[in-house]
């Protein structure tokens, strides 16, 4: 069973930074895309980035410019480096991951259980 870990989630100041990372682990055949959600009270998830195995990055126009996505094939970790952060920016986090667990297995979706983020003076 393939799970995902998330850790760097807290309580931040506006304008302070954040750097978020998740891990995938278990049976991974190959990993293709990746990205970082957020859900906020009262909202729908949204897609705040994403990264295809080859380094091509996407944005939503909220974060554009504040928010970088990178990832490590050679450790399956992806990263959301989070400055100039804002109140807005407070939500639940999520990682997700497009993942192969075999060679003639189809590609599933997987997500992490979330991490905190709370932009707060």
């Amino acid at each position: 069973q393939v799970q995902l870990v998330e850790s760097g989630g807290g309580l931040v100041q506006p304008g302070g930074s954040l750097r978020l990372s998740c891990a995938a682990s278990g049976s991974i055949f190959r990993i293709n895309a990746m990205g970082w959600y957020r859900q906020a009270p009262g909202k729908q998830r949204e897609l705040v980035a994403g990264i295809s195995r080859v380094g091509d990055t996407m944005y939503a126009d909220s974060v554009k410019g504040r928010f970088s996505i990178s990832r490590d094939n050679a450790k399956n970790t992806v990263y959301l480096q989070m400055n100039s952060l804002k109140p807005e920016d407070t939500a639940l986090y999520y990682c997700n991951a497009a993942i192969k667990v075999s060679s003639n297995s189809a590609i599933q979706m997987y997500w992490g259980q979330g991490t905190q983020v709370t932009v707060s003076s």
